[in-house]
């Protein structure tokens, strides 16, 4: 008995295309048609002029934007507030005593008993600038831009383990599989890059972050708009040069013929994989001309390198500072630095004290070499970890501080924020937030905003449903616009 489908009779069942699929059988098309306008709804008009299908071509937003790019300094590991940003002289009085118990209710910790002893700030705190900041010691570099920074001591967060708190800071979810906001942001904005990735990763530190690749790919977007690693030493990007004994005209000639079929099949069965294989190989191609120039720091002025704390060819936070200064002047949209080194359990003083050293040169720098180049006034430049630390000691020392993650500290700058403003306030041990909360979700809506985006429009259809960055939450933080 002949059990095929009637449809499929006389047709080999491995030749059907999905071209065939349409042309031939009653699929309603025309809600086809509509739910591929709806996937594409909240995606930003292709404003470039650029090769018909490039998905990286440049696009308008919803609306009129502050910001058109952004650089994402990540301090993983997750820096004490209380020691940097947010000084408590109550803390200070009551070092070494236990806590009052109606703070504690209902509290969780991530590995300490949420009874130990209170741990005063380890470091000197003045004011500066002349919007009178209050910064630590550690932090002159900061103090020297306090007036073109905003800080926010209202974050909260809704997760208190690293890597699940790094992919919520960087994707809105604590589950794997989600568009970070660098890929949001080059799925709604595009490059103005042709050379370049538009989204490219910097690393150092001591590892990479706990949440591994998570916290740069692209979950359930193409993966076009994956952020790219580059290395901080030798080729930027690993296979970039060609094999022994290929020039650029064998090379040339094999990727055109590798286009072309490649093209054919995206002519059949339009999977959006196979454009990212192109643009991949073709980005790849330009790279090979773009890519050392970019990472030649040696061409930038000494003073210039001395004023990051950067050394040509020693891979460091302050050399990836300059280099990301470097990328956006060449149109790249979303630049984000790792910087592992702040999960400060025990030795939290000679550890603050070296994470300052290595970091607050290059990020100031980096605050005062886009303003000088007329780059910061269009540019988010963005600073922070996944949580903040406890004000009760961990262990039986007194020199560590457990995960929290009821209160803690950004501070961003440019790109239509209003400089040296301080928002938000903890209570007087720095435990909860009291004043001005903001939420992983509001500092995603708010920066989606000032890049022209309504946060709750910027969406891509997934699984039978709508996503987008805030998942269902988040308001625009209004007192951080300018």
């Amino acid at each position: 008995m002949n059990c095929q489908a009637p449809f499929l009779r006389g047709q080999d069942p491995t030749q059907i295309t999905r071209r065939w699929f349409f042309r031939d059988c009653a699929v309603g098309l025309g809600g086809i048609a509509l739910a591929s306008l709806l996937q594409q709804e909240g995606r930003a008009e292709d404003a470039s002029g650029a090769p018909d299908g490039d998905p990286l071509a440049p696009k308008k937003p919803h609306f009129p934007a502050k910001a058109k790019r952004v650089v994402y300094l990540f301090m993983a590991g997750a820096p004490s507030h209380l020691e940097l940003f947010d000084y408590k002289p109550q803390l200070a009085k009551f070092d070494g005593t236990l806590p009052p118990p109606e703070l504690l209710q209902g509290y969780r910790a991530a590995f300490i008993n949420p009874n130990s002893k209170l741990l005063g700030p380890k470091f000197k705190f003045a004011k500066y600038g002349k919007c009178g900041a209050e910064l630590s010691e550690l932090l002159p570099g900061l103090a020297g831009v306090a007036d073109d920074i905003a800080i926010v001591k209202s974050m909260v967060t809704d997760a208190f383990n690293h890597a699940p708190a790094q992919i919520l800071m960087n994707t809105g979810s604590t589950q794997f599989g989600r568009p970070s906001f660098g890929s949001w942001t080059t799925y709604g904005l595009g490059s103005e890059s042709r050379d370049l990735p538009g989204f490219v990763v910097l690393n150092s530190g001591k590892k990479g972050p706990s949440g591994g690749n998570s916290n740069f790919g692209s979950g359930f977007l193409p993966t076009v708009y994956n952020g790219v690693p580059f290395r901080g030493s030798g080729e930027p990007v690993l296979y970039l040069s060609n094999p022994r004994g290929v020039d650029d005209g064998v090379q040339r000639d094999t990727l055109d013929a590798v286009k072309a079929l490649n093209q054919k099949r995206l002519d059949v069965v339009g999977d959006p994989e196979i454009a990212t294989r192109i643009n991949s190989f073709e980005m790849a191609y330009r790279m090979q001309a773009s890519a050392p120039d970019l990472v030649d720091l040696a061409k930038e002025p000494q003073s210039v390198l001395d004023m990051y704390g950067a050394e040509p060819g020693k891979p460091s936070f302050a050399n990836n500072c300059l280099l990301a200064r470097r990328l956006l002047e060449r149109g790249v949209r979303f630049v984000q630095l790792f910087h592992e080194a702040w999960d400060q359990h025990g030795n939290l003083t000679n550890d603050l004290k070296k994470n300052c050293h290595d970091t607050d040169r290059a990020s100031s720098a980096l605050v005062k070499d886009l303003k000088q180049r007329g780059l910061l006034e269009d540019t988010i430049v963005l600073w922070g970890g996944e949580f903040g630390r406890t004000p009760m000691v961990q262990g039986g020392g007194n020199d560590g501080r457990d995960h929290h993650p009821n209160a803690f500290t950004y501070w961003m700058a440019g790109g239509g924020i209003k400089p040296g403003l301080t928002l938000g306030q903890s209570d007087e041990f720095g435990f909860n937030t009291v004043e001005d909360r903001v939420h992983v979700h509001d500092l995603h809506a708010t920066l989606l905003h000032l890049l022209g985006f309504d946060h709750t429009r910027l969406t891509f259809r997934f699984q039978g449903r709508d996503f987008r960055l805030t998942d269902v939450h988040g308001k625009v933080v209004e007192k951080l616009l300018a």
